[in-house]
């Protein structure tokens, strides 16, 4: 398991989430932090999610 950063941002650019969580691969991460968004109700908000070695796996903006 590798680490991954989700982080969300609201229109003035603030952080309103990040969280840290575990993955096999990129796309159990992508599967992972699209479930932690709806959760969160944050789908629609500028977010990523990074792989450890600082690869970018999500962005919606």
């Amino acid at each position: 398991m590798k680490p991954y950063v989700l982080t969300v941002f609201d229109e003035q650019g603030k952080k309103l989430l990040e969280e840290t969580f575990e993955a096999e691969n990129d796309n159990d991460a992508v599967k992972i932090g699209n479930n932690k968004l709806e959760d969160t109700n944050y789908t629609e908000h500028t977010h990523r999610c990074v792989s450890p070695d600082g690869k970018l796996v999500m962005f919606h903006r």
